[in-house]
């Protein structure tokens, strides 16, 4: 026991750690100034449970950390120590026999700051425990081994420019991995090493700040700063690290708007119209966002009635546009002033204003090609009615503001004046009537005149005459409508009869008033008075002569005040009636009642001719449609297509034969055939020919056929009757003939001649040939 405390006590003092631990050790192992190692423990074996290592340390050799020691071990050889627990055998290996332990290895506290280990005493021969297993600790002393690290970095930050000093930006944080409860390892300290002398930081908590007030964001926006933090508490030996964080300055409306220029000068052509864009101011402010949005307005009142001024989307631009028309004759420049002004103020900055400036403006009008102006914007003329063609209206005049004596043509636009009533003077615009015009007819007139300078042709401009037709007297008055009225045969004298009006299509000036009269004498049955007012009254001047057939035919006469006056005479008619007492009309043909009842002789005789008439028609209609049937039959006798028509079978029949001749559907040629050789007929023979005998001896096929198709040749009354099929005749030019049996002769070879071969007509009708052409005779 002694001799492992001195050795232990001679390892820490190659530490230095002596001076810490020599005292207890000392204690443990009952050791006196001066004097020899004394044994003081009882009855526990073990005296040593926690020993201590220095991380990062790497020898040559594995390093003695301690000695085990038990109380059984007699030092005869007898006792083996165990070690047993967390890195045993790789990082903690004991010697069997003296109970030494050693590090095999550099060790991290940083990685694992303790082990926990078991050690154990057994027999060597046996391996029985002499003592019970005890835990012991061994602790890696920390060392200064770790630089501070900022875990979160690099850093960004903004901050409001012109801000106070000691406004906090952000707070960096270093971390360090040494045991902050052993020394200083892991005590910081921040300092900053760039970014001074705009911020500073808080040694202990790491908080960055200003440092100078009004920082200027125009003036520089961006600030990288450089953190440093080193541990040992920053003395010197202390590792550190550092981090970055970048300051952004963000923006405040602390600058006013200022025009780059004093005096801004446009132009503008005077035929722009209102809304059109003169030109761009823009006032410079170097804030950003919505501190620099401006608001632009004209200051003087001139340029605020011609022009207006307003900002475009970005708030930025002030567009100077027109307002009212511009005329270059009537002014050729405008000058006023603009202010631009920042739309957000910030109140804590005024000191710093005001936030607006002005500058001057002038637009000048440039002269632009016009049409012709004329002197009136419409035209109002009159023209008697009634005047001669050429009769002068009025006069049209336009000038050319460009260039006063310039020449203009006038022109009337045709469909203002589709019936051509009126003319101008191209060179002079003097408009004359073409046409006699009626007021009554038509009493304005609305005309289009152009107005066209010489020079070029593109330069027009119209405007709107309206011509008024004045009135003549020249319509006599007439009456206001047709009056057909009636008197009671009882009416007393001087009874009212009907109030007639008259209608003067003149205008009143000319007309005045009507004035009525009857130009009948005093005898008259009737009599008119004048009612001053374009009436007249119809009365009764004594009793009626009854009976009267006819009804009376007052005439009337009509004149006007005019000049010259007119007049006319219009015919009132009045029928004598027979009243009832309440003075209905009962009857106003009082002469009907004496004619003896029937109908009178022109009734009759309407009454006749209408009967007349049908008759004539009855009888007409009946001789069309026998004439008609008549026709009809006559067809059906004549005409053989009825039984064409009515032919539906392919195959021949006798009686389809008999009803009609077939020489029209036959070959022509066949009419050409000598007398000799009977023409083919499609009707029953009167006389069957003799069949010709089987020849006797042995039949031949060949002959046999041959001898069947020539009786069928001459006998014209063997079926199929093909006379309806219309192809019987093929036509002419064909180099072999026709092949149809219609217009055969009586033999093969016929009077004509002799038959051409079969055989020359070519391989096609080599099967023909086969079948019915003439066998050669075999050579003898």
């Amino acid at each position: 026991m002694w001799v492992f405390a001195r050795l232990l006590l001679a390892w820490l003092g190659s530490w230095g750690c002596a001076g810490r631990l020599v005292a207890p050790v000392q204690a443990w192992a009952g050791i006196r100034e001066g004097q020899g190692p004394t044994l003081l423990r009882a009855r526990r074996s073990w005296v040593w449970n926690q020993f201590f290592v220095i991380e990062e340390y790497a020898g040559p050799e594995p390093v003695l950390i301690g000695r085990l020691h038990s109380d059984v071990d007699r030092g005869e050889g007898r006792t083996k120590y165990l070690l047993t627990g967390e890195g045993a055998g790789t990082v903690f290996v004991i010697d069997e026999a003296t109970g030494n332990i050693h590090v095999t290895k550099s060790l991290d506290r940083e990685e694992k700051a303790q082990y926990v280990l078991l050690a154990q005493a057994v027999d060597r021969a046996s391996n029985r425990p002499l003592e019970p297993p005890s835990e012991f600790i061994i602790k890696v002393q920390d060392i200064n081994d770790n630089p501070p690290v900022f875990p979160l970095g690099p850093y960004h930050a903004t901050v409001p420019e012109m801000s106070n000093v000691g406004t906090s930006v952000i707070q960096v944080t270093a971390q360090d991995a040494d045991d902050p409860s052993y020394g200083n390892s892991a005590k910081l300290v921040y300092t900053v090493l760039d970014g001074l002398p705009f911020f500073s930081v808080d040694p202990q908590t790491g908080v960055v700040r200003t440092a100078i007030p009004n920082m200027d964001r125009e003036t520089q926006e961006v600030f990288l700063v450089v953190i440093q933090a080193k541990d040992m508490g920053g003395h010197m030996g202390g590792l550190s690290g550092s981090t970055t964080v970048t300051v952004t300055l963000s923006d405040v409306n602390d600058n006013p708007p200022k025009f780059p220029q004093s005096l801004y000068q446009f132009s503008v052509v005077e035929s722009a119209g209102p809304g059109a864009l003169v030109g761009r101011l823009r006032a410079q402010d170097p804030d950003l966002g919505d501190n620099a949005l401006m608001a632009y307005s004209i200051l003087d009142g001139e340029g605020a009635e011609t022009f207006s001024i307003s900002t475009d989307a970005q708030g930025q631009d002030g567009l100077l546009t027109i307002r009212k028309p511009l005329d270059f004759e009537s002014r050729r420049s405008y000058a006023f002033r603009v202010e631009a002004t920042n739309t957000l103020i910030d109140p804590a900055y005024l000191r710093r204003g005001p936030f607006k400036d002005v500058a001057s403006v002038r637009v000048a009008v440039q002269d632009a090609p016009e049409p012709p102006v004329f002197t009136h914007s419409t035209y109002h003329l009159t023209v008697l009615e009634n005047s001669p063609p050429g009769t002068l209206v009025g006069r049209i005049s336009a000038i050319d503001l460009d260039s006063p004596a310039s020449p203009i043509r006038y022109s009337i636009l045709p469909h203002s004046d589709p019936e051509r009533c009126f003319s101008i003077e191209p060179e002079d615009g003097t408009i004359r009537t073409s046409v006699p015009l009626d007021r009554e007819a038509r009493a304005w007139h609305n005309l289009t005149v152009l107005a066209t300078e010489l020079d070029s042709s593109a330069q027009t401009s119209r405007v709107q005459v309206t011509i008024q037709t004045l009135d003549e007297n020249d319509n006599a008055p007439q009456l206001a409508e047709p009056y057909d009225t009636f008197v009671c045969d009882t009416a007393t004298p001087g009874q009212l009869i009907q109030v007639v009006r008259a209608l003067d299509r003149d205008e009143v000036g000319n007309s005045s008033y009507v004035s009525l009269s009857s130009p009948l004498g005093p005898d008259a049955n009737f009599t008119v008075r004048d009612n001053r007012d374009g009436s007249a009254s119809l009365l009764l001047p004594h009793r009626l002569v009854l009976p009267r057939r006819e009804p009376y035919l007052v005439p009337i006469e009509l004149r006007d005040w005019g000049q010259p006056a007119l007049s006319s005479t219009a015919t009132v008619t009045v029928s004598i009636c027979r009243c009832k007492p309440d003075g209905s009309v009962a009857s106003c043909r009082p002469e009907a009642q004496l004619s003896p009842a029937g109908l009178s002789t022109g009734a009759l005789l309407a009454i006749l001719a209408c009967v007349g008439t049908l008759l004539a028609l009855v009888v007409l209609f009946v001789a069309l449609r026998r004439q008609k049937q008549e026709a009809l039959m006559v067809l059906e006798e004549e005409d053989v297509r009825e039984n064409i028509i009515t032919y539906d079978d392919e195959g021949g029949g006798e009686e389809d034969t008999e009803a009609f001749d077939i020489t029209a559907l036959q070959n022509p040629d066949g009419a050409a055939l000598p007398a000799s050789v009977p023409a083919r007929r499609d009707v029953l023979p009167r006389a069957q020919p003799p069949r010709q005998p089987r020849p006797p001896g042995p039949a031949d096929v060949v002959q046999l056929l041959a001898l069947r198709l020539r009786e069928a040749d001459e006998d014209p009354g063997v079926p199929p009757y093909d006379s309806v099929q219309v192809y019987g005749y093929e036509g002419r030019g064909s180099s072999c003939g026709s092949l149809s049996s219609l217009g055969s002769g009586s033999e093969v070879g016929g009077p004509s001649g002799p038959p051409e071969p079969l055989d020359d007509w070519g391989p096609l009708f080599r099967t023909l040939a086969e079948l019915y052409g003439a066998k050669e005779p075999p050579a003898p």
